[in-house]
């Protein structure tokens, strides 16, 4: 309740999206692509009604429109950005890391062209590596990343 909603060309509706929720804690983070925004909204778990917006904890120049949300192994949030706010040629279709509290820690490309990341899923193997799976819609497929845990990474 209270998330922009708006008509856009490309993606016809912008709104919120992306979804995780983190139970220890009991907060729900919302990816709201037309507010540009990552918010948390505590408490979410005994809510019996509509909840509020919650607090924005992530509203950085490298949100370009957030999709999907899922946490990575490390606990960081990774979202990937549809471009349809903010867009930058120079930087299009990634999956953005940061921290629960805000914090910027990196970002992986998907593809080249604008558009292109859109679902994301995460998994954490035996041996100390990082990984996830990106939708990349330009060419309608789905590519593995391997990334060594620890690197530039922030836990929390």
């Amino acid at each position: 309740m209270g998330y922009t909603v708006q008509p856009n060309d490309t993606a016809l509706i912008l709104g919120p999206t992306g979804l995780a929720y983190e139970k220890d804690t009991d907060t729900l983070y919302v990816a709201s692509t037309a507010d540009n925004q990552i918010f948390a909204v505590p408490h979410a778990g005994k809510a019996v009604a509509f909840v509020t917006k919650g607090t924005p904890i992530f509203a950085n120049p490298n949100l370009r429109g957030p999709l999907a949300l899922v946490f990575a192994p490390n606990g960081n949030l990774l979202t990937s950005n549809g471009d349809a706010q903010n867009a930058d040629a120079t930087h299009p279709s990634e999956i953005v890391e940061f921290t629960k509290s805000g914090q910027f820690v990196r970002q992986f490309n998907v593809d080249a062209s604008q558009g292109g990341a859109f679902g994301i899923a995460t998994v954490l193997t035996g041996n100390p590596r990082f990984n996830f799976a990106a939708v990349d819609d330009v060419p309608n497929s789905i590519s593995v990343y391997s990334l060594p845990f620890g690197q530039n990474q922030n836990q929390q």
